[in-house]
């Protein structure tokens, strides 16, 4: 997988690389996904959610520059795929799924692989975790139509954010920094993802 999707993808910071080999991607996959989890494609984990493909999650992370000292937070990480890549390359991490299954999965493959650092909150993404922060970077691992302000509170000021922003079929990666109590939005590239629970658009209603 590394070799052959992260690599060719031009991501090649080491902490990086060496998160996603040390990191077993069929642990955090429902069994029956297991002999899909190394594909170049999401990989179902629930209906309408899905685990990022490995180098969508790959070049986020580069563009998010992670830093030893960070403390992260990862709103909707499913079962745990990238809090545990995270907990290689960052100080602590905080996932927050409100799926009762995912999260109970995530809690216990994260047990499984010995990770001290990074804690499982069952909770409301979009309600994030504001008692656990404020964080150095915030994952959202899913699409988005739009960002709640909760989630922007959490953030340092200087802080980054990767979301993907969807529009219909459509979606771009995209990497926020927080400036002044205001996020400053970048292109990364293109991607597309479910839109996460409670981060669709209202929709208003018309005759």
């Amino acid at each position: 997988m590394v070799d052959t999707q992260i690599r060719p993808s031009d991501v090649t910071k080491f902490p990086i690389i060496a998160a996603m080999l040390d990191v077993p991607r069929e642990a955090f996959v429902p069994p029956a996904a297991r002999p899909v989890a190394y594909m170049a494609a999401p990989v179902n984990l629930a209906p309408g959610r899905e685990m990022m493909e490995a180098r969508t999650l790959a070049k986020l992370l580069d563009a998010l520059d992670i830093q030893v000292e960070d403390q992260v937070l990862v709103i909707g990480g499913g079962m745990g795929y990238s809090a545990a890549v995270l907990s290689r390359m960052a100080d602590s991490v905080v996932m927050v799924e409100e799926h009762e299954t995912l999260a109970a999965e995530a809690e216990a493959a994260l047990a499984g692989m010995d990770i001290v650092n990074a804690v499982v909150l069952q909770g409301t993404l979009s309600e994030g975790a504001a008692k656990a922060g404020p964080f150095d970077v915030i994952l959202i691992d899913g699409g988005v139509e739009r960002l709640p302000a909760s989630l922007i509170e959490q953030l340092t000021e200087e802080g980054r954010m990767a979301a993907i922003f969807q529009d219909g079929a459509l979606g771009e990666a995209r990497i926020g920094q927080k400036v002044d109590g205001h996020m400053s939005w970048r292109f990364v590239f293109n991607a597309t993802s479910p839109v996460l629970p409670g981060f669709a658009a209202v929709r208003e209603f018309q005759l």
